[in-house]
């Protein structure tokens, strides 16, 4: 099959959708840098000020410490918490590598999730841990690559289930997909934040951020579940957190591999010449081994 030109007329203009491509994401990033930088540095510079003011307070409440006393005890609590020790509560805290903590790291290693809130400290965690994210990585992603044909192939399934006599191909495609949609998003985005939040205490919107940004691998470790020294969690909190997560990536890589098929045949329709994009376009409506929504292999 000869594939899509990269550029085409159009009024009379060369354009290469390539090119297209590449600055219009090269846009996105820099307009999210400065949406961040606008919404964020005051914040930042505030509780900059308001950290360094308590310590102040405390230095005046408590005169028998000087400045590098207080400092250095600073220190220790960043190398604790950065060594995933949780400096608020005592001694009496849950591990944070007993089995289910464990099981929930080893997800966010193949997974590629990284929180950054835990990491191996002793030398030979970190060797293995690189070789087991050598061999896991991969092995996530043939394992979430199978899922989703699975996925698909429920898809088809309830294509077949809501097929009708003289109702349209692309009727009950798109029929089939806004069910299969509307229940992943309940499954692994509306709901999970309500139990989210009654278990760990946050809005329902924090819950709903921490759910995106694990689901979508972004990570960023600013909301991690199970990691409050003051609450009780069952004993495979994490670990069913975990397997929600391989089974919530899995559904939200399809809906962003649709997103991608979508944005790519807008550009095809907007950028190539008519007749490639329709010929493209009936083709794949024709074949009807052709997957709706896949992981690219």
């Amino acid at each position: 099959m000869p594939s899509a030109p990269c550029s085409s007329l159009f009024w009379g203009v060369r354009i290469n959708w390539t090119l297209v491509l590449v600055l219009g994401y090269l846009f996105y990033l820099l307009l999210g840098a400065m949406v961040f930088q606008l919404l964020e540095k005051q914040a930042e510079a505030q509780s900059r000020d308001q950290f360094q003011l308590e310590k102040l307070k405390f230095l005046q409440n408590y005169t028998c410490l000087d400045k590098q006393a207080l400092e250095q005890f600073v220190q220790v609590i960043l190398e604790a918490w950065e060594k995933g020790v949780n400096p608020e509560g005592n001694s009496t805290n849950p591990s944070n590598w007993d089995f289910s903590n464990s099981f929930f790291f080893a997800g966010t290693v193949v997974t590629t999730i990284g929180y950054g809130n835990l990491a191996p400290s002793t030398v030979a965690g970190q060797v293995f841990c690189v070789f087991y994210a050598l061999f896991g990585v991969p092995l996530n992603l043939a394992f979430l690559n199978q899922l989703g044909k699975g996925l698909n192939a429920h898809l088809l399934t309830l294509e077949r289930w809501v097929h009708k006599p003289g109702r349209a191909r692309v009727q009950l495609q798109t029929l089939a997909l806004a069910l299969f949609l509307t229940a992943g998003t309940l499954l692994f985005l509306v709901f999970p934040p309500m139990i989210f939040s009654y278990v760990e205490g946050w809005s329902y919107g924090e819950g709903f951020y921490f759910t995106f940004i694990t689901l979508s691998t972004i990570g960023f470790g600013d909301y991690v579940v199970g990691t409050d020294p003051n609450k009780h969690y069952i004993s495979m909190y994490r670990s069913l957190a975990a397997i929600w997560i391989v089974f919530g990536l899995a559904w939200l890589a399809l809906v962003f591999n649709l997103g991608a098929d979508l944005m790519e045949k807008f550009l095809q329709l907007k950028w190539h010449k008519p007749g490639t994009a329709e010929e493209a376009i009936t083709k794949m409506e024709d074949d009807p081994d052709q997957p709706r929504i896949h992981i690219p292999s």
